[in-house]
């Protein structure tokens, strides 16, 4: 079982975006795949409910009730955990020991990369980081390349040694799937082309 953590303490970093494109996209690729939702407010498993029996099979998995997390069921071949807003301490060291591999989303906003600045730094300094045993790699969410804050963002991302592995934009397509359970790789491939692109080198992280 491959585990792959979706973590920023900031709240609306654009996790569950993460969590459950990915998950959908494992999912198509004919995985066995779970998706926990470790969040009070259960947005992946909302949107999960929303989800058509005739696409590509997510499983539920419940998040443990006392933070255990190393009861969430096993036996797949992927899970997704999608974590909530303010996750630190005890409960983070948790999650983390539960990863192969971790994604950090960050917007290009002043607020972002400052709430993200401490968690990265912190992040760098884990043990199964700093001896490769669990990876990570930054997103970076909304990001017009086009604009100011994008070149603030990419110069914020370079005074860490971890990979940048790619830049969403900011589109309504995320948003319009979601209403109905879908992710961008349940389009058809014409209606989301550029942000099936922009997945590509990190899907490619993902699967090494």
């Amino acid at each position: 079982m491959r585990t792959v953590l979706i973590v920023n303490p900031k709240g609306g970093s654009g996790k569950t975006t993460l969590a459950t494109n990915l998950a959908a996209f494992l999912a198509k690729q004919n995985q066995q795949v779970g998706i926990c939702d470790l969040d009070r407010q259960q947005s992946s498993l909302g949107w999960l409910s929303l989800r058509s029996p005739e696409l590509p099979s997510i499983a539920r998995l419940e998040a443990p009730r006392d933070e255990d997390y190393s009861a969430i069921p096993k036996g797949w071949e992927w899970v997704v955990l999608d974590s909530p807003a303010g996750i630190h301490g005890k409960n983070l060291a948790r999650a983390l020991k539960l990863a192969d591999k971790i994604l950090v989303p960050v917007q290009p906003s002043v607020f972002d990369m400052t709430a993200s600045r401490d968690f990265l730094d912190q992040l760098m300094e884990e043990k199964r980081v700093k001896k490769h045993r669990t990876f990570v790699g930054v997103i970076g969410m909304r990001v017009d390349p086009r604009t100011r804050p994008a070149a603030t963002l990419e110069q914020f991302l370079a005074q860490y040694d971890l990979p940048v592995l790619t830049y969403l934009r900011d589109t309504v397509v995320y948003v319009n799937a979601a209403f109905t359970g879908k992710s961008i790789f349940d389009l058809p491939a014409y209606q989301a082309e550029r942000d099936l692109q922009q997945w590509g080198p990190l899907i490619n992280w993902i699967n090494t």
